[in-house]
């Protein structure tokens, strides 16, 4: 039956889809008016991929793909989604999800699709309310926050829709044609997207919070100078909201995925600029020594490789130095036996953790000379 529904564009399905799910925007609705929706969803899902997505047909989709930007049916379907039952919900997503993705034949590769071109340009609404799916709102069930989070990350591999979060977004004076105007310009407001990331992450359900923190790293990580660009014209405040929300967070989940990812930033050849600007800050460092004290060892794991960063900097900030050399003696006592257990199973951590170890016990000399000859004069004795 397929090929019924993908002989033309369906004009009919189309406003049809768009009727029922401004519907469902009104307040509540029927089952019949949910069951109805999901019958149109399932039948636009059919016309527009087909049984399987390999058997699309690049011309008939493109006019499909017009016809539902015409009508605005994308910016329903992602407002809607939690207006709808189960079935329609995770069929709405493997809509959006496929069309985020999909290009005519011969389209240029380097570009955004159709879709996200549309997104961006036309309707950054739409950004907007897939992020804001992961809203503590009780009414929003956890399979609709992870759900939309799928979509979000299928978007979130073009750089304009991670520019798109990480810049500000206008929202002023929109209206939707199948909501009420001053509603919608109560909730769409002025801000970066990113910011709500971290409340988002530190106030869901264990489910809910492990996909929004991996949404958030893929915006960190997808687009690196975009990224970094980012981070470092917002510094104190990206890490201020780092620190608190999520490398201090009272989950375990978050608090050691937070971790790994600061490590990893720090680390990577694209984010050079903020690591040399991080291991400066003694702040900073206090927090990273508090962590190997954790009483669980994959935190203290996670906290070894941010700490390792600030202790191999060749050029430590006069604060860094202060800070080690003052906790010198108790570094020297603490780490030739911290997570002892790794040692045999991880060489690369034992061989990094004993260059740590020389590295820390030689600071002194580095600043006195005297020390170097008074310390060998003992050890001769």
């Amino acid at each position: 039956m397929a090929f019924l529904f993908r002989s033309k564009p369906k004009t009919d399905l189309v406003k049809t889809t768009k009727d029922l799910l401004a519907n469902l925007l009104q307040g509540p609705s029927s089952i019949k008016t949910k069951n109805d929706t999901t019958t149109a969803l399932a039948a636009l899902k059919l016309a527009l991929i087909g049984p399987e997505e390999n058997d699309v047909d690049s011309e008939v989709t493109e006019k499909w793909v017009n016809a539902l930007i015409k009508e605005d049916v994308l910016f329903l379907l992602t407002r809607c989604m939690g207006y709808t039952d189960i079935n329609g919900f995770v069929t709405s997503q493997k809509i959006l999800s496929f069309l985020i993705r999909w290009k005519p034949v011969d389209y240029p590769g380097s570009t955004d699709t159709p879709v996200v071109k549309y997104m961006v340009d036309t309707r950054p609404e739409i950004i907007y309310w897939l992020c804001h799916a992961y809203d503590t709102n009780p009414t929003t069930t956890n399979r609709l926050k992870t759900h939309s989070g799928k979509v979000l990350r299928e978007a979130i591999k073009f750089e304009s829709v991670t520019l798109a979060i990480l810049y500000k977004q206008s929202y002023a004076d929109v209206e939707s044609p199948s909501t009420n105007g001053e509603e919608m310009n109560s909730s769409l407001n002025d801000e970066v997207l990113l910011w709500q990331f971290f409340e988002w992450i530190d106030k869901q359900t264990f489910e809910v919070a492990a996909d929004c923190f991996q949404t958030f790293k893929e915006i960190l990580t997808l687009h690196k100078q975009v990224a970094a660009r980012f981070i470092m014209a917002n510094f104190d405040l990206f890490f201020s909201k780092y620190h608190e929300k999520l490398v201090l967070s009272t989950s375990y989940v978050t608090k050691r995925q937070s971790i790994k990812l600061l490590g990893e930033l720090l680390l990577d050849r694209a984010n050079y600029e903020i690591m040399m600007k991080y291991v400066e800050r003694g702040e900073y460092l206090k927090i990273c020594m508090t962590l190997l004290k954790d009483d669980r060892k994959m935190v203290q794991y996670e906290g070894f490789h941010v700490f390792k960063v600030f202790v191999a900097n060749p050029q430590k900030s006069d604060e860094v130095v202060k800070i080690l050399l003052k906790n010198q003696s108790r570094l020297i006592r603490f780490l030739p036996t911290f997570l002892a257990d790794r040692n045999d199973e991880d060489e690369q951590f034992r061989d990094e953790k004993n260059f740590l170890i020389r590295t820390v016990s030689v600071m002194a000399d580095e600043r006195d000379p005297y020390a170097f000859i008074e310390r060998n004069a003992e050890g001769s004795q």
